[in-house]
């Protein structure tokens, strides 16, 4: 079993920046992939982010390539989603996802993951 804490979540006007962060434990939390996804009031959960453990290899979601940026500090075991340039459609609850047996590409579901945070509440004011 692994655990994800996410923090860093915040209230920031249009064009801003926020550094989220998730911490994991767990005896297999340093295997497979870890993303980020979010879920806004009335949508699906979508993938935002991923990073792979293995060789470190990303994917972003087209919404947010160029401003946001996925990275991983493994003497932590914490990866962090710096976003910048935020908009409103921004604004959600930012959730941390892991499983060891996953390897991030595109088209991942939420439903692949097997472990995750309990978000982190992003609001960007136009």
């Amino acid at each position: 079993q692994v655990q994800l804490v996410e923090s860093g979540g915040g209230l920031v006007q249009s064009g801003g920046s926020l550094r989220l962060s998730c911490v994991a434990s767990g005896p297999t939390s340093g295997y497979g992939a870890l993303g980020w996804f979010r879920q806004a009031p009335g949508k699906e959960r979508e993938e935002v982010s991923c990073i792979n453990s293995s060789d470190g290899s990303t994917f972003y979601a087209d919404s947010v390539k160029g401003r946001f940026t996925i990275s991983r500090d493994n003497a932590k075991n914490t990866v962090y989603l710096q976003m910048n340039s935020l908009k409103p459609d921004d604004t959600a609850v930012y959730y941390c996802a892991q499983d060891p047996d996953l390897y991030c590409e595109a088209d991942l579901s939420s439903g692949d993951f097997g472990s995750w945070g309990q978000g982190t509440q992003v609001t960007v004011s136009s």
